[in-house]
């Protein structure tokens, strides 16, 4: 995964926690999830759209 070993992976874990505290790291995944959620949404109705352009030519 991008190079990026378990050691790097649980540093990384570990630094977000103490910096972000436990309360607060499942709001964060929840707002990155919605994020994430809206750009697929926003990918796929573009791709909609790019079709249905290329259907009335």
């Amino acid at each position: 995964m991008f190079g990026i070993g378990f050691q790097e992976i649980l540093v990384i874990a570990l630094i977000v926690l103490l910096l972000f505290g436990g309360k607060k790291i499942p709001e964060l995944m929840k707002g990155l999830g919605k994020g994430v959620r809206s750009f697929k949404d926003g990918m796929n109705g573009k791709e909609d759209t790019t079709q249905a352009e290329e259907d009335k030519k």
